[in-house]
């Protein structure tokens, strides 16, 4: 599970700094242009805060606390054992570190770097990458693996009813 976590983690990252690269390489910062007419659009901004431009001016905490949840996959990995959380943690820690990247590495100065966003979807109310999208994709997933009851070693929980019969049986 070390691998797929490993490759889609790589995936991500590399496709997220590609594309970012892309954009500021082509596009004037607010500038737009169409790619399924006005549904999908390549707008591209520089995003200091979080989530919504949330927190802007706080692009520091945002850089630790980004830090601190890539550190804490990079050391948990070890302990899954199923695919589908391998791929989870992949676009989790993918989509952290291509926007950590851009906090430490982008202007104004190290720790405090703007987050490249140029995805624009119509009626959504904010602009994101694909960083966010990963991260997002691996947030549903995780819902999806927990209501479903499959942990860490790709085991489904037993529900609390079928477990105690068993327990009364013997």
């Amino acid at each position: 599970m070390l691998v797929a976590l490993a490759l889609v983690a790589s995936g991500v990252f590399a496709l997220d700094q590609v594309t970012k690269f892309l954009i500021v390489t082509h596009l004037s910062e607010g500038q737009q242009v169409d790619v399924i007419g006005n549904v999908l659009q390549f707008h591209y901004v520089k995003n200091s805060g979080a989530a919504f431009s949330l927190g802007t001016g706080m692009t520091w905490l945002f850089s630790i606390v980004a830090a601190a949840v890539a550190i804490f996959i990079i050391l948990y990995a070890r302990r899954i054992h199923s695919f589908s959380w391998g791929i989870l943690f992949g676009l989790l820690l993918g989509g952290t570190l291509g926007n950590l990247s851009d906090r430490l590495l982008r202007p104004p100065h190290f720790g405090e770097g703007h987050v490249v966003d140029f995805i624009q979807v119509i009626d959504f109310p904010a602009i994101f990458n694909i960083a966010d999208s990963a991260i997002v994709v691996s947030m549903c997933l995780f819902v999806l693996l927990t209501i479903r009851g499959v942990r860490l070693d790709g085991h489904r929980v037993r529900k609390a009813k079928a477990a105690s019969a068993v327990d009364t049986a013997k």
